[in-house]
């Protein structure tokens, strides 16, 4: 089962300044098992400013309140890792893609 990985962060992490990474320990995760049908994620925690999304197939996402992925949104490749700045409630949707 093709499945995305998400990690909520209250901050960013700081190296000299700020760079794309989540400050650890993510204060939540979750997953979302990716399908032919869009997926949403359970609203993000009210101290969540970014997310950690990494899949493991193919798919396309979408953020918002109540979110639909399709064919036609941003597109991850397997196996790859993106940062999001987020708002505190908001989901993600998630639909498998080629």
């Amino acid at each position: 089962m093709a499945t995305l990985y998400i990690e909520e962060y209250a901050s960013s992490g700081f190296i000299g300044g700020p760079v794309p990474v989540g400050a650890q320990p993510a204060t939540t995760t979750q997953t979302v098992s990716i399908a032919a049908g869009s997926a949403q994620s359970s609203a993000f925690g009210p101290t969540t400013r970014m997310v950690r999304l990494h899949t493991d197939a193919i798919c396309s996402y979408r953020f918002g309140t109540n979110p639909t992925a399709s064919a036609t949104t941003a597109r991850m490749a397997a196996n790859t890792t993106e940062y999001h700045g987020v708002r505190a409630g908001d989901k993600v949707a998630v639909i498998t893609n080629t």
